[in-house]
């Protein structure tokens, strides 16, 4: 799969989202990488396909403002190497573009899973 046809499946994915959650979102930017860097390997534990850096809205006070903006991160390269298929990787995607989103909602991996999300 060809970076652009990849792009498209990430906007895919935020154009799929409920329109409650693309207007609320703020101050984000979401990029795509090839993989991560060593740095942000050896600070997960397990193959990473997605990375939220920033202050969820959900810790942000009267004091936020005139920062960068969030960023999320997805790594193709890690993405596609864990799929089979083209319909895995928009799968894949979109799961891990709603992980990420989720996480700048303030949302925890340990909320994601105590929901049943995986």
């Amino acid at each position: 799969m060809k970076r652009k046809e990849f792009e498209q499946l990430v906007i895919d994915a935020l154009a799929s989202l409920p329109e409650f959650f693309r207007q609320k979102m703020q101050n984000v930017a979401i990029v795509i990488e090839d993989e991560p860097t060593p740095r942000q390997v050896a600070t997960h534990r397990k193959q990473v396909l997605g990375l939220y850096q920033g202050v969820p809205l959900a810790d942000r006070t009267h004091l936020y403002g005139m920062v960068l903006p969030d960023k999320i991160t997805i790594f193709q390269k890690n993405i596609k190497r864990a799929c089979r298929s083209e319909e895995e990787i928009k799968d894949l995607v979109n799961q891990t573009v709603r992980h990420e989103i989720a996480h700048h909602f303030g949302i925890t991996d340990q909320r994601l899973r105590d929901l049943g999300v995986y």
